[in-house]
């Protein structure tokens, strides 16, 4: 008995240490993991930091600790997100006259509020539901991804896939997927701002704590938080948070606190709202004075004011602005643009100018090397393109191989050594123009030139410095000598040269020899080649200059009638690049933005300008070169105190800060680095410029469409609040009922209303210049519209009420042509509401199918109404003959046809006002 107890003891003992084993393995906290050493950390997490994880070993770590993501707030249960529609005072009013009702014995009068009540709620409640799903689709767009080696490779996946004790790799313009354990750190910076609010990125090292930092976040150098952004060198760390569990994780729930900012146009229909609902609050109580002093029954007049001002009040404003942006956004992503706020959307169709990057959004960030110059005047060129070995370099009819022409391949040599990309089975890992030369070293037939020397030391290129050195030593032979090999601009690797390359050996730079290679390269560059220029030395200060290479990056094949189409629009794309004046002049004239004689502005002259005369001169300005981030900055700048609306795109981390300040940043979505994708607004995932054309016309058609929307429902709500008000004036007796009137409301604010915010673009929305921000919906053409349509509705359907009450007694019959006749006048005047401008015949009656299916489930729901026993007792409607309906919709098509009428008198009066103009720039 004792034995088995100590077994049990035993095996609870086993239990507890996997346990403890398990949580250990959960997470570790940044304070505890800063002070132990690297050697520590892979013991406690088990992992390997030369192989990685197996997919055997992460699925197990997954069953116990999860993904890296966090928990969202739980989800309200749908039935207390139902009976939370029945929490509004309008509402509450009509459920208490129901009450009223049944004490005063009216049962089928509380019956029908009731269900009415039901229907409306339920019809509220379905909306609500597919708006909240069309809004949390938006938060899977955007999946941060992350490079981490496993089965000893390294793959790009999901961050939310890592576990505790993966092997991260970071280089610059990386967001750190986890809290990690560094241990490689070469020249690494991660800007940690996020968390102190300091500007500075923070050096980072792999040396554990002697003291514990307590919660200091910038004390830990050897910990990389989740969520900052890598600056500058390269990293390893091994995973130890992940999820809520991290030091971000604290940050995430505060988040979760706050409350999204509304946009402008949301403000501006809450305040719309506001007004309308204050309006309509003073119509509804003279309505109910009235009737009071005329002697009506004071419940039927309080039930019909409630139900009116259920109808009345646009509170589906607000919502349907929210609906028609992330229905946008959706639409977009679909266009392949991903766009992470709301506001974009709107500000989108405002756009005036578009500040471009050439790499990689311009052009297609497929790198080849198609020269090779050598120090000693020898040329090649290179064949084939894509990063691999297919294709020939050739040197005055002679194929370049191995050593055949050392001069050649030592300028391939340079480059492949101070080189970071690797070229694998998948595809390129790396920067494109670095696989550039990898490629060209295999047509040359030079294989793992990097692993002849050991790397000591790396300065990562920048767009200040313009060049990247790793500094070496050889790996194999009794030399330990350190050698510098550097790549980068020619302008500023020449001036670091006192030798340059003759036959194999190293000869004094003569100044003319400088001039010959300058020359050389502006040659290369007059034809659209980016050069980049090799040396390497002893010295930083005193190196040999080898030669350079010409790369070219093609235009993107859409990119130069987008350019044009985007210009026909309003809109002004401007080039900006950090190549030199050659290269930027031959690319902007392949794509239409440069001609001979155009102005285009360096750097350097941006750098000597202050902001008056850059903004004097920028307008005219279309190519900008050798620019860095400070440059960029400063033209967006500038262009916004000139009153323009910019868009700014760009992929690299030398374009962040001038994404984040433009009013509209525009990342590349597959070479854009995550700094860039952190401080934009919207991504191209395939990092297509073209897309930016298909946005715009997005962001202008949601604009549109919303304004249409707006029409559809003022027309509708004051056509409903004077046909009561006109009627109980004239001593008449409702010609709506309190059930008609929700009834009304659930086609004034459901699927029908809301159907016009999807409207499809219309592609001529482009050909007009972009909207001003300032530009207000509510315009005095636009309530004109409203006027004309509600007085048709109006007057129409007083004129059917008084035919039918000729024998002065209303009957179910009665009302039901009423109710019929205004449901119909809806469906036609929402049929107009389509365009403000464009003929239902150019717009087309199929090409909205969402608006087919919402008019035909109403005109449904109305014969519904009509026709089924229990609902005509609820709606108190009798069944209408055939000849009723077309008697009903000659009428009710009236407002529909005089719409038509005066789109094209407005399109006839445009029509001669733009040919007059014409006419008046001819010469007389």
């Amino acid at each position: 008995m004792q034995q088995l107890e100590r077994e049990c003891r035993d095996t609870e003992k086993v239990k507890r240490v996997q346990v403890e084993d398990a949580n250990m393995m959960t997470f570790m906290k940044a304070q505890q993991a800063c002070c132990l050493s690297v050697d520590d950390i892979v013991n406690i997490f088990q992992t390997n930091p030369h192989y990685g994880l197996d997919d055997g070993e992460v699925r197990n770590r997954r069953v116990v600790h999860g993904f890296n993501d966090f928990e969202i707030s739980k989800e309200t249960p749908l039935w207390k997100k139902y009976l939370e529609q029945f929490n509004n005072p309008l509402i509450l009013l009509l459920l208490g006259s129901a009450v009223v009702s049944i004490f005063m014995r009216q049962f089928d009068d509380a019956v029908s509020i009731t269900v009415a009540i039901v229907i409306v709620s339920t019809v509220a409640f379905v909306q609500e539901y597919r708006s909240e799903k069309s809004l949390e689709a938006l938060t899977k767009l955007v999946p941060p991804k992350c490079h981490c080696l496993r089965n000893g490779k390294v793959e790009t996946f999901l961050a939310r896939d890592l576990v505790p004790g993966d092997i991260v790799y970071l280089s610059i313009g990386d967001r750190v997927p986890a809290d990690l354990r560094l241990f490689e750190a070469i020249d690494l910076a991660i800007d940690e701002s996020s968390f102190t609010g300091e500007t500075d990125p923070r050096t980072k090292n792999t040396a554990p704590l002697k003291n514990s930092p307590g919660n200091g976040v910038s004390d830990m150098q050897c910990i990389a938080f989740m969520g900052t952004l890598t600056r500058c060198g390269r990293g390893k760390g091994i995973v130890i948070g992940i999820g809520e569990n991290s030091q971000f994780g604290e940050i995430f729930k505060m988040m979760q606190e706050e409350e999204a900012p509304k946009t402008p146009l949301q403000k501006s229909m809450d305040i719309l709202g506001k007004q309308l609902s204050f309006y309509s609050f003073c119509i509804i109580g003279l309505i109910m004075f009235l009737g009071w002093l005329q002697g009506r029954k004071l419940l039927d007049m309080f039930t019909i004011g409630v139900s009116l001002a259920v109808a009345a009040i646009p509170e589906g404003l607000p919502i349907v602005v929210t609906v028609t942006l992330a229905l946008g956004v959706m639409k977009m992503a679909k266009r392949k643009a991903i766009v992470k706020k709301l506001p974009t959307v709107e500000t989108l169709g405002c756009v005036t100018v578009i500040c471009s990057d050439k790499t990689g959004t311009l052009t297609k960030n497929e790198m080849t090397v198609t020269c090779i110059y050598s120090s000693d005047n020898q040329f090649a060129e290179v064949s084939g393109v894509g990063y691999n070995g297919s294709g020939e370099v050739i040197s005055n009819g002679q194929k370049v191989e191995g050593d055949s022409h050392p001069s050649l391949s030592k300028v391939i040599e340079v480059g492949c050594i101070c080189n970071n990309a690797e070229i694998c089975e998948d595809g390129l890992h790396g920067q494109p123009t670095e696989g550039a030369l990898l490629a060209v070293a295999l047509k040359m037939n030079l294989h793992n030139l990097r692993y002849l020397y050991i790397r000591l030391e790396e300065t990562p290129f920048n767009s200040e410095t313009k060049y990247m050195s790793v500094r070496c030593t050889p790996r194999y032979g009794q030399s330990q000598e350190q050698i510098y090999f550097v790549k980068g601009a020619i302008e500023k690797i020449l001036p670091r040269s006192t030798f340059y390359l003759d036959d194999g050996s190293p000869m004094p730079f003569r100044e003319k020899q400088k001039e010959i290679y300058i020359n050389e390269a502006a040659k290369m560059g007059t034809s659209g080649l980016r050069v980049l220029a090799m040396a390497y030395g002893a010295e930083m200060s005193s190196l040999v200059f080898v030669g350079m290479v010409g790369i070219i990056d093609p235009p993107r094949p859409v990119v130069r009638e987008s350019i044009r189409m985007l210009m026909s629009g309003g809109v002004h794309v401007k080039m900006l690049t950090g190549d030199s004046e050659e290269t930027a002049k031959a690319i902007g004239s392949r794509l239409g933005l440069y001609a001979v004689g155009s102005n285009a502005l360096s750097g350097e002259q941006i750098e000597n300008m202050d902001v008056s005369e850059l903004r004097r001169r920028i307008n005219n300005v279309a190519i900008f070169y050798r620019t860095t981030p400070r440059h960029k900055l400063k033209i967006v700048k500038a262009l916004q105190l000139n009153g323009q609306v910019v868009g700014m795109t760009g992929d690299g981390v030398n374009d962040a800060v001038a994404l984040k300040s433009a009013d509209i940043g525009i990342s590349m979505g597959r070479s854009g680095t995550d700094v860039s994708k952190e401080a934009s607004d919207m991504i191209l995932v395939d990092d297509d410029f073209s897309v930016i054309l298909s946005a715009i016309e997005e962001g202008k058609a949601i604009f549109y469409n919303i304004r249409n929307f707006v029409q559809f429902q003022l027309s509708t709500s004051i056509a409903a609040l004077s046909l009561i008000t006109l009627s109980t004036v004239m001593k008449l007796p409702n010609p709506l009922n309190a059930m008609q009137i929700l009834w009304i409301n659930i086609i004034m604010d459901g699927p029908p209303a809301q159907s016009l915010g999807v409207e499809p673009v219309d592609h001529d929305i482009v050909q007009q210049p972009p909207r001003k921000v300032k530009d207000p919906i509510i315009t005095r053409p636009f309530i004109i519209k409203v006027l004309i349509s509600a007085f048709i509705i109006v007057a129409g359907t007083l004129w059917v009420f008084w035919r039918e009450m000729s024998d002065n007694k209303i009957t179910p019959r009665d009302t039901t042509m009423t109710f019929t006749c205004f449901v119909f006048f809806d469906m036609f005047n929402a049929l107009s509401c389509r365009s403000q401008t464009k003929s239902i015949f150019q717009v087309g009656f199929f090409t909205n199918k969402m608006f087919l299916f919402a008019v035909g489930g109403s005109i449904i729901g109305q014969l519904l109404v009509i026709y089924f026993p229990p609902l005509q007792a609820v709606f108190q409607t009798e069944a209408l003959h055939v000849s009723d309906f077309v008697f009903l919709i000659g009428l009710t098509s009236s407002v529909f046809l005089v719409s038509e009428v005066r789109k094209f008198i407005q399109r006839v009066l445009e029509q001669r006002q733009k040919l007059k103009s014409e006419y008046s720039y001819l010469p007389v």
